[in-house]
């Protein structure tokens, strides 16, 4: 190897690599972060005036390190075979997906499709649904149907985006590819004025109730009905007045939200949210934050109104108990896709390694902490 030492354009000392040894290592290392590794440890060999033993030099040093795990970053290579996702995007370079390694070719391997329901027919479906946030998927191609006249619940770890779906149905996000249709119609496609009233079909329970601080429970109950109906103030009193009557609420007409107990909040917005009669009605998590016993009272009032009512039915949530409590139909989310969905019984007698998992609270399986 040569003993000069030119200098660099930094002014850093830079040898000039002359050595058939390092040619060689540099060619069987391959990617080039394991260059600098090998050049390094060929070099010590050189200096030391060691042979190197057959099989056990500098590459391998370099190339039987564990991979790193951690996010890539610019200018990393890509692996050979990168996961391509629907849009034609690659996983590492174009997005990067919550929990999934960048060099990860094959991160939807868990995930089995969905089941079709027999004879049901489909209040909403999701096509295709890709959602980003700079850099970060939420959403990577997700296709969901939910059945009209069930209770369905989508569950999956917290961060995979089940509150994100909840807005695309809505319309309070558009999708950066695919499709959202409520009963029939596209919401993406649909004019200002006809998204207006398209959510006249929904209900929305949010986490907290999100009821309105300066009005007592009646007007909060109430404020749907004067805001979007012609309705007297007789009518809309029997309509808030019924409804605060069949969440438990028929004597706190007059209280402020501050003098409501968390449960009784929820309960409130369960019973804002119904006043419209509407198709389908959304529910956030909606046992957050309660006990285990206002929770399964909460899932047995669900369970009433809905046998009541009917509709479609959709709860977001990541607790097993509702979910045995009042779900007909389970999809359960994992990496911006749905891993399986299908009847209840049929998902928590599932054979899918991830959903066995989840749904028994195991620790033994793919999903880990990170």
């Amino acid at each position: 190897m040569s003993t000069d030492n030119p200098k660099d354009g930094a002014g850093n000392g830079a040898e000039e690599i002359e050595s058939p040894e390092v040619e060689e290592a540099v060619e069987k290392v391959g990617p080039a972060s394991e260059l600098a590794g090998a050049i390094e440890a060929e070099d010590e060999v050189d200096a030391s005036g060691a042979d190197p033993e057959p099989g056990n030099g500098a590459t391998g040093t370099a190339a039987d390190q564990e991979p790193d795990s951690r996010v890539a970053v610019s200018g990393e290579p890509e692996p050979e075979d990168p996961f391509i996702a629907g849009d034609g995007a690659v996983l590492g370079r174009d997005f990067l997906l919550p929990g999934v390694d960048p060099g990860d070719t094959d991160p939807y391997k868990w995930h089995t499709g969905a089941k079709i329901e027999a004879g049901g027919t489909a209040a909403i479906e999701v096509k295709d649904l890709v959602k980003q946030f700079g850099r970060t998927r939420i959403l990577n191609g997700l296709n969901l149907d939910l059945p009209d006249d069930q209770i369905s619940m989508v569950l999956g770890p917290s961060g995979t985006g089940k509150s994100v779906l909840i807005k695309h149905i809505v319309g309070l996000l558009y999708p950066d590819s695919g499709d959202v249709l409520v009963k029939g119609q596209s919401v993406p496609d649909l004019s200002d004025d006809d998204l207006f009233e398209m959510r006249k079909k929904f209900g929305l329970l949010f986490q907290d109730g999100a009821l309105f601080g300066s009005m007592n429970i009646f007007d909060n109950v109430a404020f749907p009905l004067r805001q979007h109906t012609d309705r007297g103030e007789d009518e809309i009193e029997h309509v808030v007045t019924r409804r605060l009557r069949e969440v438990g609420l028929g004597e706190a007409h007059y209280k402020m939200p501050n003098e409501l107990s968390g449960g009784m909040r929820k309960r409130a917005g369960f019973a804002r949210a119904l006043v419209l009669d509407p198709e389908i009605v959304m529910f956030d998590e909606p046992d957050s934050g309660l006990d285990p016993v206002r929770t399964a009272l909460l899932c047995e009032l669900i369970r009433e109104v809905h046998a009541e009512n009917g509709g479609c039915y959709l709860v977001i949530s990541h607790d097993l108990g509702t979910a045995r409590r009042i779900a007909d139909f389970i999809a359960v989310l994992w990496k911006g896709r749905i891993v399986e969905s299908g009847p209840k019984d049929e998902l928590f007698e599932s054979e899918n390694e991830f959903v066995h998992q989840f749904l028994r609270a195991d620790v033994t399986g793919p999903l880990a902490m990170d």
